[in-house]
């Protein structure tokens, strides 16, 4: 039977619908928030998966009539997921995947089809909103409910789901999420904002998130299914009485080994130890190995993970010696790739990042089909993290959902300090690959790139560095068990650890922030010590990166595109592209290969590596356009001569006629006497008539001592042949004069 729930939420009409579609789903909600309309589903499998892993998949289904649109791909089908799709179903993910249990191996997957986008009503959080209704109101069992928010601020004021409009002015772009109790994510961009106001933002949407969360709670009550009950995943007791039994001592010495490759080799080497001891063992079936194998493997990782944890928390010591608050060794390099426009290399300890910035021209950014209301991007920034900086063997290709998101937080981070494109008409590209990795390498590559950026002399407006948080809890963050913030985290930290909190920003404030945990939510508390500690490490970094290269160079690379910025009429770009781009085109052949972006309000930018091909193809452009104005002075070339004047070339196309009684002060019967094709001339603009240029030549000639100007006679007949008493006759340019 279908159910209806309505609330007013940030001053618009918020509803559920259940019991009518998707009925086979465990638990399927219609959401509608404005005109944007959802539909969530779960579903959970009878049985769990072998593995140590919880299988949850989330899905973000844009189709294209949401919006109005026909699929742009040559099937008209939508395809694979785009970045935005790939970014949503990670933002609703994150905050989700936490309120599992421990040990829940039942695959379970969320779809959230987006069937009509109302772009002022964000389709992200009426899908997040709808993955936890689905799951709460199911039997599948979930520690929810969780909601989500965007916040954005203009001229100071906090906003809860900013309209598109609003989005536009904010200096804050923040997405949080979490449950009533505690924040559970967050990812944001903003125009270098101080950490305290931040923190202000992300409470502000958590008051606002208790009210979704108090609005879910009112359906589950009314439609909620009971939970069914899931055998959850626990270690045999006594394989693990054995296994700690027997190398208890020796794990705890080898995680205290602070090089990484030597500590992983020592671990490495215990576990081999008793997995080569359980491997030899006889079983009754290969099912029955597997599943003893599978929990020799978690006991084994549950070892290391509480040795990490145990050391941290209670004795202040971390896997490589430093102190909570310290930053493994800086090392700095820019200029590593001759033919790149800006290379840099970035080393925090064992994490390494060559990152790279590309210029090119405004035609070359990023066309976007998807469904916001953007449709290009002129900066980007793609990360990629090949297998070898982990000393692994593994898949190569397009980027999974873990490198769009990283190279999506160092697009959010740097896009802060891009400057605008009437400041920098370029498109630009960076790209971070990771050469080496031991945690962080997301915020390495946000500070390599900041270097490559400067090196390819892009004046960005400020130096950005970034650093990752990571925290240790003792138990419950209820004040009663002891948590420490650990700066810098490696990989171990990152694994065995319960927050990964990333911070980038320059001097003035954060441009980019993003929070995962693995415990039911964290609080204010946490988060201000976090960003406080990250405030101190990025001043760090920032003073390593600027003792490189502390602001842009003045120039681009020889081997970037050059360029100019100039206006014409917008009247003239018809001109200026002729009848099937044939002029531009002739253009372009004539100057190299020169690019030529031309926009409907008559800006013209053109590109070349070679700064006198710029010129010549502006010179170009500027005689096509330009116009003879009265009184002007040209240096012209004569490019044709009749008995009744010479035709002067000025500019481009643009011709003068000298009529022949301008050529001299005394009387000339034939231009063809005084001159030929090919000479200069030098003229002045004395009329333009239906476009036609007349000019004059005589007033840069002696003017004869006594001259008396002759009246003009009328005109006389014919074609210009000479006829009567000595006259000239036009040819359709100028008037017919007369003279004795």
């Amino acid at each position: 039977m279908k159910r209806t729930f309505e609330t007013e939420f940030a001053g618009r009409h918020l509803s559920v619908e259940t019991g009518e579609i998707a009925k086979q789903a465990d638990g399927s909600v219609l959401v509608r928030f404005g005109d944007t309309v959802v539909l969530s589903t779960a579903c959970c499998a009878d049985t769990p998966k072998e593995g140590d892993f919880f299988p949850l998949t989330v899905n973000y289904e844009e189709k294209q009539y949401s919006v109005g649109k026909i699929p742009g791909s040559f099937l008209r089908r939508e395809g694979r997921p785009g970045e935005h799709a790939t970014l949503s179903a990670r933002l609703i993910d994150r905050p989700i995947r936490p309120l599992f249990a421990d040990g829940f191996r039942n695959e379970v997957q969320i779809v959230n089809t987006v069937m009509s986008v109302d772009r002022d009503n964000t389709p992200e959080m009426t899908g997040m909103l709808g993955s936890s209704l689905a799951l709460c109101i199911s039997d599948i069992p979930f520690e929810g409910p969780v909601a989500g928010v965007y916040v954005g601020r203009v001229d100071g004021k906090l906003i809860i789901d900013p309209t598109e409009e609003e989005a536009a002015k904010s200096d804050i772009n923040l997405a949080v999420a979490g449950t009533k109790d505690a924040i559970m994510m967050v990812e944001s961009s903003a125009k270098e904002v101080p950490e305290e106001e931040m923190l202000d933002a992300i409470m502000f949407g958590h008051e606002a998130i208790k009210e979704l969360c108090a609005f879910q709670e009112e359906i589950i009550a009314a439609v909620g299914k009971e939970k069914r009950h899931i055998d959850l995943y626990t270690p045999d007791p006594a394989i693990k009485d054995d296994i700690y039994g027997r190398i208890g001592e020796r794990m705890v010495k080898a995680i205290s080994i602070f090089d990484k490759l030597e500590r992983q080799d020592a671990i490495d080497a215990l576990k081999k130890e008793i997995t080569d001891d359980y491997e030899s063992r006889s079983y009754e079936n290969d099912k029955a190995k597997n599943k003893t194998m599978m929990m020799v493997g978690d006991i084994l990782e549950e070892m290391v993970a509480n040795e990490v944890r145990r050391l941290i928390t209670e004795e202040k010591i971390r896997p490589d010696g430093r102190k909570v608050d310290e930053i493994r060794p800086l090392d700095v390099q820019i200029d590593l790739l001759p033919r790149a426009h800006g290379s840099a290399m970035f080393t925090r300890g064992q994490t390494q990042v060559i990152g790279t910035t590309t210029l090119g021209p405004l035609s070359e950014a990023q066309i976007i089909d998807n469904l916001t209301s953007e449709e290009s991007r002129r900066f980007m920034h793609h990360y990629n993290f090949p297998p070898f900086s982990v000393g692994e063997i593994g898949r190569m290709g397009s980027p999974g959902r873990r490198e769009i998101g990283h190279g999506a937080l160092g697009e959010k981070a740097l896009s802060a300090v891009i400057p605008s494109v009437e400041e920098f008409p370029y498109t630009i590209r960076c790209v971070a690959d990771v050469v080496e990795s031991n945690g962080s390498s997301s915020q390495a590559s946000i500070c390599a790139n900041c270097l490559s950026l400067m090196a390819a002399g892009v004046p960005i407006k400020g130096v950005v560095s970034g650093i990752a948080m990571g925290l240790i809890s003792s138990g419950p963050l209820d004040g009663n068990h002891p948590y420490t913030i650990l700066t810098d985290i490696q990989g171990l930290e990152d694994h065995f650890g319960d927050m990964d909190f990333k911070v980038a920003g320059t001097s003035l404030g954060v441009t980019a922030l993003q929070m995962d945990i693995k415990i039911h939510g964290v609080t204010r508390e946490v988060l201000s010590e976090a960003l406080a500690q990250a405030h101190k490490a990025r001043a760090e970094i920032r003073e390593a990166m600027e003792k490189v290269i502390a602001k842009p160079r003045e120039e681009v690379s020889k081997y970037a595109p050059k360029m100019t910025t100039f206006h014409i009429d917008p009247d003239k770009i018809r001109d200026v592209i002729g009848t099937g781009g044939k002029v531009i085109n002739d253009i372009i052949a004539r100057c190299d290969n020169v690019k030529i972006d031309v926009e409907d309000d008559g800006t013209i930018t053109i590109y070349h590596v070679d700064r006198e091909m710029i010129n010549k193809a502006k010179a170009i452009i500027d005689d096509i356009v330009r116009e003879a104005k009265v009184g002007e002075i040209y240096e012209g070339t004569v490019n044709r001569v009749e008995d009744y004047g010479a035709f002067v070339n000025l500019f481009g196309d643009t011709d003068g006629l000298c009529h022949v009684s301008r050529l001299g002060w005394n009387y000339i019967d034939n231009a063809n006497d005084v001159c030929k094709v090919g000479d200069k001339m030098k003229v002045v603009v004395i009329g333009i008539e239906d476009g036609k240029v007349k000019v004059s030549h005589r007033e840069f000639l002696e003017k004869p001592e006594g001259y008396v100007e002759r009246p003009e006679r009328p005109a006389g007949r014919g074609n210009g042949n000479r006829g009567g008493n000595s006259f000239r006759g036009g040819h359709g340019h100028g008037d017919k004069k007369f003279h004795k």
